[in-house]
């Protein structure tokens, strides 16, 4: 079994980003991971949408988006996996380099563009998954439009029908900055058509038998954390109004922070790790406020710690999503933000995440 953090780390990085990322890839889906030997602390357990997660930590989409490797960071210790960006069509995505590391600042930038291999290529690997009967965990599907289409709305549809019978919930990404035109989904009017749309090929899926287990399937929306007040109230009032099942807050940002260090600072593209956790956590609190708990939110952002975890859990978050911080500390990580969650809540009082949601907004 390779030890990523003494070995397989040093060595991704001597090869460019987006090749370690596939190679890392390859090595997961060959069985080459780390697994966790421990059970979770049942003070973690949290409870949304029917679904039982052991950990509110998940890996955020962006790792895995071709759904190659769900069950290898399941076996790290991840309580939720989601899979994607996944695109109705096979799409490759913008031109390379596009990919960039910022060591100096725990930070990457991506323009990828929703390289993807398309949601038949997903839903075949999903659904072997069911069929096998190996559904040890939660495992989400983030769904996205193709570049070129003509009717975004359609896409998130047709990406549902196709991903949604296999899936344990789903999220609509409308917020990623690398394709055109995508961000203006999140205007009131056009989420709110884009809610109806989705809500109305769930109800098809559902009422067609195509869902496996039958269970109702949790409708989701990512979105950024470049919004100003105004749009953020639109989103929770669409979002309260069409009475969706969760956010997620956030993507990544299209800001540059003052004092970053790295070189590659500059490229385009959306910037995520530890620079993005004040800016994503202060829009959580915001949008926790304005859906006035209603909606469970997942923070997304920066995280590095476990405090960091506590601190987005406190800001509004049930559970919360990571994946920069794996590229600087390795899977080891995921073991220590749960034993330090564990303990920010026990220090605190708090008998459960659920109990300590939206904390510093009472």
């Amino acid at each position: 079994m390779i030890d990523f953090s003494s070995l397989a780390l040093p060595l991704l990085r001597l090869l460019p980003p987006e090749r370690a990322h596939q190679a890392t890839i390859a090595a997961l889906r060959l069985g080459f991971g780390p697994r966790s030997s421990r059970g979770d602390d049942p003070i973690l357990a949290q409870r949304l949408w029917g679904l039982d997660f052991p950990n509110p930590i998940g890996l955020a989409a962006g790792f895995d988006k071709n759904g190659e490797a769900m069950d290898a960071m399941l076996d790290i210790g991840f309580g939720f996996v989601e899979v994607g960006t996944v695109t109705p069509r096979p799409q490759s995505g913008n031109p390379k380099p596009r990919l960039f590391r910022l060591a100096d600042d725990q930070a990457v930038i991506n323009r990828l563009g929703f390289n993807s291999q398309g949601s038949a290529a997903v839903r075949a690997r999903l659904a072997r998954r069911w069929q096998a009967g190996n559904r040890r965990g939660v495992v989400g599907i983030n769904v996205g439009r193709n570049r070129d289409s003509d009717d975004a709305a359609l896409d998130y549809a047709e990406g549902l029908k196709a991903l949604g019978g296999f899936a344990d919930y789903a999220v609509m990404n409308i917020s990623s900055p690398n394709t055109p035109g995508l961000r203006d989904l999140q205007e009131r009017a056009h989420m709110a058509d884009l809610i109806a749309r989705v809500r109305a090929a769930r109800e098809e899926l559902e009422s067609s038998g195509a869902r496996a287990g039958g269970a109702p399937l949790p409708l989701l929306f990512k979105i950024a954390p470049d919004l100003s007040l105004a749009q953020l109230e639109g989103i929770a009032a669409a979002a309260l109004e069409g009475r969706i099942d969760g956010l997620i807050v956030s993507n990544t940002t299209i800001t540059r922070p003052h004092g970053l260090k790295s070189p590659d600072r500059d490229e385009v593209g959306g910037l995520s790790g530890a620079p993005l956790f004040a800016l994503s956590t202060e829009i959580l609190r915001i949008m926790f406020g304005l859906t006035a708990g209603k909606i469970p939110l997942i923070g997304v952002g920066g995280i590095q710690t476990g405090q960091d975890v506590y601190t987005k859990i406190r800001a509004g978050a049930s559970l919360v999503q990571l994946y920069t911080a794996l590229i600087y500390r390795g899977p080891g990580l995921v073991a220590a933000l749960k034993a330090e969650l564990a303990g920010c809540l026990r220090r605190d009082g708090f008998a459960s995440v659920a109990a300590a949601v939206g904390a510093d907004s009472h």
